[in-house]
């Protein structure tokens, strides 16, 4: 019995092929994705994956289930809606595997029990950041404005294209920075 086999008895196999599709999803996007060769890459029967996942779709969900949990975590505690952008920016960077796959709905099983109850909780957690905004008169539309900068900006990072506007600023600092250009009242 290979070692990988062993691991897989003791309840590894599961953090083991995320681990592998993470990594397959950062280099080489989505769609490179295959249970059986993530089986191959831990060592296991082709058959083994499908044990926690069923499917890719399975694993794509299982992801983005952990990638709003992560997200949620980042987020909360921090009160202040530029914070809480940067954060998002943060996170982002972080774990760019997940971020590909979590506002891909295409991809995941959109009546999934836990990635509902993920998808809530990092949603709760923007939505926080946006409650007390002085001046907005519709609290879900500035929050949509909010998480437009935020997203649109992780992915343009993500994708290189401000890679030379940022030069050897963080993320976060530069978000802060592109924040700074807006009136004073979108910034409250």
């Amino acid at each position: 019995m290979t070692t990988s086999r062993i691991t897989y008895h003791h309840g590894d196999l599961r953090q083991a092929v995320l681990a592998a599709a993470l990594d397959v999803i950062a280099t080489e996007g989505p769609g490179a994705l295959s249970l059986r060769d993530l089986a191959r890459r831990a060592g296991v029967s082709h058959a083994a994956p499908a044990h926690h996942f069923k499917d890719r779709t399975g694993l794509l969900t299982a992801i983005a289930t952990e990638g709003y949990e992560l997200l949620a975590e980042a987020l909360a505690g921090t009160p202040a809606l530029v914070d809480r952008g940067a954060r998002y920016v943060g996170f982002a960077v972080a774990h760019p595997a997940h971020f590909q796959v979590m506002f891909r709905p295409e991809l995941l099983r959109a009546d999934d029990p836990e990635l509902l109850a993920a998808k809530e909780h990092a949603s709760a957690e923007l939505r926080a950041g946006v409650a007390d905004l002085r001046g907005a008169s519709d609290p879900r539309t500035a929050g949509i404005a909010a998480w437009s900068l935020a997203h649109g900006f992780a992915t343009l990072l993500l994708s290189h294209n401000v890679d030379e506007a940022m030069g050897d600023r963080s993320p976060e600092a530069y978000f802060r920075e592109l924040t700074a250009q807006l009136p004073p009242r979108e910034r409250e």
